[in-house]
């Protein structure tokens, strides 16, 4: 079969998801989507076979990021299993948040609840002078991370820690995190896919989604120096709420930041007296 009408095929199948036929494509036969549209080639049996089984998972509801087992975000390839929450571009308004504040500062940034490091991982490699650290609870979570950090060749620290329970060691300029905020009881009313694939424990937030929240804002004094500043991804109606956490904890300069399709995406703050005062306004 030409590469073309199994293109035709596949998203026909896919329905709403047919966007996705090009990327399977592109992942069995190593072609770019521009290669095998350009230049259309028959498919080998064995192409097939495979393009077709993970067609019929990806119908079946399975995520295609969890089928390839690794997905892209801020350009750069990341692998995910079931450990970890896939990484979506929503979140890349944190990591150029960060990124615009830190620039080429030799700051050292905490980020909490890694999953498969993409936040951390994206900082460490676009500010070369920013020492990352990542912190997760599960080694699970973390071999993960730590594969990511190896495929795109960054150095950074990998620490197994329980905000909840335990205090990381030592002292950040900069703390980052996206966090679990989805409240306990609304976490398998979302999305299907979202409830029956990814991981529970990366979503729930707590009774009130705000639980992570809370419990930075109550280590601030413990792993944030005077000068630091506090970057972290929140939900859609959750900024009233982060604001009053934050204010309450010695933070200042809090500001709401908006994602590209205009949602409340990101929240920065200064602690005390920071040496970003300039960058924050």
């Amino acid at each position: 079969m030409v590469v073309g009408s199994l293109r035709a095929k596949l998203r026909k199948e896919l329905g709403d998801n047919e966007h996705e036929a090009d990327w399977i494509i592109a992942h069995v036969t190593k072609m770019s989507q521009e290669e095998f549209i350009k230049n259309p080639r028959d498919i080998t049996e064995e192409e097939y076979n495979e393009i077709m089984e993970i067609t019929a998972r990806r119908s079946m509801g399975e995520p295609l990021q969890y089928i390839l087992g690794e997905t892209e975000f801020m350009g750069l390839t990341f692998k995910v299993d079931d450990n970890v929450l896939i990484p979506r571009q929503d979140t890349e308004t944190l990591v150029e948040t960060v990124i615009k504040k830190i620039k080429d500062k030799n700051v050292r940034v905490l980020d909490i609840g890694t999953g498969s490091g993409c936040v951390g991982i994206s900082i460490a490699k676009l500010c070369p002078n920013a020492e990352v650290t990542m912190l997760d609870y599960s080694e699970a979570v973390l071999d993960v991370a730590e594969e990511n950090a190896k495929l795109n060749d960054v150095n950074v620290n990998l620490i197994k820690c329980d905000i909840l329970e335990e205090i990381p060691e030592g002292k950040f300029d900069v703390i980052v995190s996206n966090p679990p905020y989805i409240e306990t009881d609304t976490i398998f009313s979302l999305d299907n896919i979202v409830a029956r694939y990814e991981p529970p424990e990366a979503l729930d937030g707590g009774f009130d989604g705000l639980m992570f929240y809370q419990r930075i804002a109550e280590l601030a004094p413990e792993i944030m120096d005077d000068n630091s500043f506090l970057a972290v991804e929140i939900g859609y109606n959750q900024a009233e709420a982060v604001t009053e956490i934050l204010d309450e904890a010695e933070f200042s300069a809090i500001k709401v930041i908006e994602d590209p399709c205009e949602n409340e995406r990101v929240i920065t703050a200064k602690y005390k007296s920071s040496l970003f005062s300039d960058l924050i306004p």
